[in-house]
This record gives C-alpha cells, structure tokens and sequence, in this order.
C-alpha cells in the first residue's frame, strides 16, 4: 500500500512538470523527452544508478524519441531540460566545480562544462528499475503529453538513430566529411558540438558491434549479462585531422592496445599485419605487445566494413614510431 501511494505521489508530480509555455508552440516538451529517454535507458541498461550522467547513449535516446514524438516546432535541445529539471523535486544536479551552478544553462557546451551529472530522487529510480512501474510511468507520461503521437515512439520511419548509423556504417569517408563541414557552418556551435558527439557515440557503438565486440589485436572478447563493454572504437586516424566517424575509420581494440596504437607503438601495415615499434623495450610478459608482431588483425565479415588502408597509411607515416 505504501508503495502505490508513493507511486501515486510520483505520477502526480510528472504530470505537474513546470515547462515553459508558448502561445504558438505550446508548452515545451523537452523535459518528458529526456525522462523518456531516462525510462529508455534504464531499459536497455545503459543507466544503472539514480546518478545520471550526460552521455552520448542517452542525447541520442533523447534526439530519436523527439524526432517521433514531437510535432511542435520547439527547438531541440537536451541541456535545457537537464538543467530544468531540477525545479521538479526529483531531480539535483551535481557541479563539476565545488558547490557552484550557475544560474541557467541553455547549451550543451555549458552543460558539459558545468554538471558532473544529476541525481534522481531513489524512491523514483527505484520505480524506474520495476519493470512494472517503470510501464506505468512511461505509460501515463505517454498519455498526459503525447496521447496523439505515442504511437509513433515504435516507428522505425524517420528514427534520428537510424539515419546517422546509416551514414556512420555505409558513407565513403569524402560523402561524410563533406556532411560534417556542412553541418559546422549551418549550425550554432554548441549544437555542432552536441551532433559531433552524437556521431561520437554512434562509432563508438557500431564499431565494436562489427568486431563481434572482439579486440582485433588480441582476440580478446567477454561475454556479459551487464553492459560492460571491455573493447573500445578506435579511430585509425584521429576524428579532428579527418573528420571521419565512417567504418573504414575504425577497428576495435581493448583499451590497452588502443592507448599503445594512438601513442605510436604499433601499426597495421599493408597486409593487415600488426608492426611493433622497435623504439621500446618489454620486460617478458604475457600481456607483452611484441608477442603480436605480424599477427593478422581481425576483419569484420562484410568486406564493406573493412578498415581502409589509406586510413592506416596515415597512421604508419605519421604516428607510427618505427
């Protein structure tokens, strides 16, 4: 009893959120969005905890829920209702700096800048992490906020996911960077950087997924009823030198490997055989680099997925310390 009366107090309070209202628009839909991207990713496990970081699983839950269910021409933004929320009872924000939030944040460049993350209320996410209840918060948000458009939230069609994993799995890297120059100088900077790191978090999803989440060095793979993933995507050459988030710029590595590949210590060359830098010294070990010294890499089963080598020819000219 006790519990449907806490319940009862929730739903209450979600059907109560303080938004701002807009003659023509209405009244904003940003903060259902982002606890229904919360719902989604608790869902999938991506949240675990009632301390609820900014991270990119959880912009592009938030991006692909809005682009199904909202129909109002609000602008899109994810930091206004993180931020917001806070005004809602349920929801603290923790500051990056000591003690100190400012007094509004509107941008994602802030918002990253400035919050370490929110924490909601326990009995909340307690809630959340019931699957029954967790339907019944998702249900009622749905039919207070969006009772004419929740239909749409199990619509593949026009999914914001989609279309950048699209662009991420299947463009050649000159279509994608291409794309990313017409993006830098159509949009406002923080918005850039939010797309940039939604693309971020699309590679860093996809490539490992290729790799049968396999390292392609080391063979290294771990199954697990969590989500902990223990391989990486790393890029062949750095997103900032090639703007390139593609396929053919990513191969999957565990985060040892990856740090050795980006400081140099070891190549692909030509014939995807991994080189080892003859400029360092290992004490014997089996966790040593060198004991993969022409060893194939692992190759993704699509031959379209594959690793280009022009990518990895950069890295051999320039990084790699031979």
């Amino acid at each position: 009893m006790e519990n449907e009366d806490q319940l009862a107090k929730y739903l209450f309070q979600l059907k109560k959120l303080r938004r701002d209202r807009n003659k023509e628009r209405g009244d904003a839909p940003h903060k259902v969005v982002l606890l229904l991207a919360i719902i989604e990713g608790v869902e999938n496990g991506d949240i675990i905890s009632n301390r609820i970081s900014v991270t990119p699983e959880l912009v592009l839950s938030f991006k692909s829920i809005w682009s199904k269910i909202v129909v109002t021409d609000h602008l899109q933004n994810f930091a206004m209702p993180f931020f917001r929320l806070k005004s809602d009872g349920f929801w603290k924000l923790h500051s990056k700096h000591g003690s100190f939030i400012p007094r509004i944040i509107s941008t994602f460049i802030g918002l990253r800048e400035a919050i370490s993350c929110a924490e909601m209320d326990k009995v909340l996410f307690s809630f959340l992490l019931n699957p029954i209840s967790r339907e019944v918060i998702k249900s009622e948000l749905l039919n207070h906020y969006f009772a004419d458009t929740k239909d749409r939230l199990t619509n593949a069609e026009n999914d914001f996911v989609n279309e950048l994993t699209t662009q991420v799995l299947n463009n050649d890297r000159i279509t994608y960077a291409e794309r990313i120059a017409e993006l830098r100088i159509k949009m406002q900077v923080s918005d850039f950087e939010e797309e940039i790191y939604v693309r971020s978090g699309i590679f860093k999803r996809e490539i490992p997924k290729i790799y049968n989440y396999t390292c392609a060095i080391s063979g290294l793979r771990i199954e697990s009823t969590i989500n902990a993933q223990l391989v990486d995507a790393c890029h062949i050459t750095p997103f900032s030198i090639s703007q390139d988030d593609t396929a053919g710029n990513g191969f999957s590595l565990t985060p040892t490997i990856h740090r050795a590949y980006d400081r140099g210590l070891i190549t692909i060359d030509e014939d995807y055989l991994v080189r080892i830098s003859p400029n360092i010294t290992e004490v014997d070990s089996v966790y040593s680099l060198k004991q993969f010294d022409g060893k194939k890499i692992l190759l993704p089963v699509k031959k379209c997925f594959y690793p280009l080598q022009e990518n990895f020819g950069w890295h051999r000219r320039e990084c790699f310390l031979g």
